[in-house]
């Protein structure tokens, strides 16, 4: 998937990073071009691949909800903090969609997981389980169309294109 590329599933090495329990940042934009984001608790991806789905707590993120809600454009950057790979998925039909039953018992494993993590930079746990605690029940799914991806791993090709499964060189 490329930067001009249509709407076409992830290649499973891109939905299995991406469904990792990583650190997920998710930014939208108002009509006049207010930039907004919030972190996410969680990732999944369709079993077709096509549509990826954050888990964002509602009550941190109204402004992203109103602006997601007025025009479904969407960047998510997923970071793994054990290495530093990072990527940036957009999306243009945004929407916040009903949690499925496994997505508030996925919460406290993403948090256990992420926190351990974090470890690595002396960020203590109790830290890290503050600053990502949620109420379950305040999760809201923001699912869409990945129509681009990029590579915002630090180095010399921070910003290209992702080249994909299945994409001509």
């Amino acid at each position: 998937m490329n930067a001009n590329s249509g709407q076409k599933p992830l290649d499973p090495a891109l939905a299995s990073f991406v469904t990792s329990q990583l650190s997920i940042v998710v930014a939208a934009c108002s009509d006049a071009g207010e930039s907004t984001l919030a972190w996410a608790l969680g990732a999944r991806v369709t079993s077709n691949r096509q549509r990826l789905t954050v888990l964002i707590p509602a009550s941190q993120a109204r402004d992203l909800l109103q602006c997601i809600g007025a025009n479904g454009s969407i960047a998510v950057v997923f970071n793994e903090p054990d290495t530093h790979q990072t990527v940036q998925i957009k999306g243009a039909d945004a929407r916040a969609e009903p949690l499925l039953a496994t997505d508030k018992a996925s919460l406290e494993p993403y948090i256990s997981c992420l926190a351990r993590r974090l470890q690595r930079y002396q960020v203590p746990e109790a830290f890290s389980r503050a600053f990502y605690s949620a109420d379950p029940d305040d999760l809201v799914a923001v699912s869409f169309s990945p129509s681009a991806a990029y590579g915002q791993t630090p180095g010399p090709h921070a910003g290209e294109p992702l080249q994909q499964e299945g994409e001509a060189t």
